[in-house]
């Protein structure tokens, strides 16, 4: 069953969402921005590209739109279309409306309006750079809210050739390994009786402050 999804605003991180949608399968998305220039771009990429200013309920039920399952509105500075779109496609009856936030004010009016999930694409990358350059252990980060994470780190010696019933990680640190990578194969969801090999990668969800307690373990004596 195909996935219908509409992304407002073409700049940098919009066309960089329409770029990674047009190259999946079972996928349909709708690139809507109101620079001729951008439709037209993108109109070699998506499924459809509009040229629209998305703040109009007409213009947005013309589109196609209410077929839509799930909206990123990404709309640069303009934070009135930001605001009015998010708005409209809320009480549209999307299922998801995403959008990204200038700045505070911004994400605040987003969630009062009841945005599903306000986006800081540039925050978020900062932090996961920072996870990286402080972290040789970690090789991803991705943030779930502002106090959960999924982490991958790389299995330390500490852990090697011991199960994870023998680590308890849950009871002791509060978070959960939930897949294991090893070589080419991802072991998801580990049974408790699940051994740690060098090399192996952890994929772990949890509160930031347990990951970070739980890392901490590699270097302690």
């Amino acid at each position: 069953m195909k996935k219908h999804y509409a992304v407002f605003g073409l700049g940098q991180f919009g066309g960089s969402l329409v770029k990674s949608f047009s190259s999946m399968n079972n996928v349909e998305v709708l690139a809507v921005d109101i620079n001729p220039a951008k439709v037209d771009e993108y109109s070699k990429i998506a499924t459809h590209s509009v040229r629209s200013n998305g703040i109009d309920e007409n213009s947005l039920k013309e589109i196609g739109v209410r077929n839509v399952d799930h909206a990123f509105v990404s709309f640069g500075e303009n934070i009135e279309a930001s605001i009015l779109t998010s708005l409209l496609l809320k009480e549209m009856g999307i299922p998801k409306v995403w959008a990204k936030a200038q700045n505070n004010y911004h994400h605040k009016v987003l969630s009062k309006i009841g945005v599903d999930r306000v986006m800081h694409p540039e925050r978020e990358m900062a932090r996961r750079i920072a996870q990286h350059v402080t972290n040789d252990n970690m090789i991803d980060f991705i943030e779930l809210s502002k106090d959960h994470s999924i982490v991958e780190i790389l299995a330390f010696d500490r852990l090697y050739n011991k199960s994870l019933t023998d680590l308890d990680i849950r009871d002791k640190y509060g978070c959960n390994i939930i897949g294991i990578q090893r070589n080419d194969e991802t072991i998801i969801s580990p049974s408790a009786d699940e051994t740690i090999y060098k090399n192996d990668v952890l994929i772990i969800i949890g509160r930031n402050k347990d990951i970070e307690r739980f890392e901490k373990h590699r270097r302690q004596k």
